[in-house]
């Protein structure tokens, strides 16, 4: 089945977060390729301004393109409510933007809202902006969730989960990787499938990236394998209702033990509803509240 070519009434809509560079700017070009009405966003206006006008060029559709700084979880419910206004249904949302480790040595940083940057942007900002979209999402039923994660996935302390000792640039996006691998597994397992179906994976090691090449240097693995198993996880038809599972590139796969275990996800989950204010049940009817 040709990419995009799902709903063979309309045009699939799909969010690919971080779409104006590398991985996430390949995905959506060869969604919007397959006949997709992707809908880009990322942080810098010229560059999803440029971004938005290589789809149009390419595929004579017009994309729709947003500003958002995930490092700001206002900016994160902004993406939502423009998306929303813009929009009638999601058939799947690309978790793609994060921040890497940064360059070897460099120091803690904090986002805008006070938050460890890499938990901030790699966990809270996804785990706010999927829950917003739920009700677009249920609306493209059957939609899709894919969390690009990572197989870098370090324990995380939870009495220091903003890393506010020993902090390191890879423990700190390690950790954050795997809170959001254990975000696909609690979200999953609250939503019905027949509806929306969330999944995590690794796309590739070392990919040319400019992410890996701040981390390492080069890139020796070739873009187009993770934008294969990223593509994978929002088209394939015998993925139809699967849901709840991590992929090392194409091939299923276990995520760490603590991305795994209910007690560290629930209190995962608490925290980030804790610190971005999000109080509804995902698994509920859209709008209905909970008092967790």
């Amino acid at each position: 089945m040709a990419e995009g070519s799902l709903r063979e009434d309309v045009p699939r809509v799909v969010l690919v977060t971080g779409a104006t560079d590398g991985l996430g700017r390949e995905v959506a070009r060869r969604l919007a390729a397959g006949g997709t009405h992707v809908v880009v966003h990322g942080r810098d206006p010229d560059r999803v301004a440029d971004t938005v006008a290589q789809l149009a060029a390419e595929t004579g559709s017009d994309p729709g393109g947003h500003v958002a700084d995930l490092s700001r979880l206002a900016d994160a419910s902004r993406l939502a409510d423009e998306v929303a206004e813009d929009h009638d249904r999601l058939d799947a949302l690309v978790n793609n933007a994060g921040v890497g480790p940064g360059a070897p040595g460099s120091g803690r940083e904090l986002s805008h809202d006070g938050h460890e940057l890499r938990f901030q942007v790699n966990y809270l900002a996804p785990f706010l902006l999927t829950r917003r979209l739920l009700p677009l999402l249920r609306a493209g039923a059957p939609a899709r969730v894919v969390h690009v994660a990572s197989g870098a996935q370090q324990a995380i302390d939870l009495d220091d989960v903003m890393l506010a000792r020993g902090y390191e640039g890879r423990r700190a996006y390690a950790q954050s990787k795997l809170a959001m691998v254990a975000d696909a597994l609690t979200l999953a397992a609250a939503l019905d499938p027949s509806e929306v179906t969330v999944n995590a994976l690794h796309p590739a090691s070392l990919m040319d990236t400019k992410m890996v090449r701040e981390a390492h240097g080069t890139g020796p693995t070739p873009l187009e394998e993770g934008v294969a198993a990223v593509l994978r996880l929002v088209d394939d038809p015998s993925l139809d209702g699967v849901s709840g599972g991590y992929w090392n590139g194409t091939a299923r796969a276990e995520p760490a033990p603590q991305a795994r275990d209910p007690e560290v996800r629930a209190r995962l989950a608490a925290l980030a509803r804790e610190l971005t204010g999000i109080d509804e049940d995902p698994a509920a009817a859209p709008g209905s509240p909970t008092s967790a």
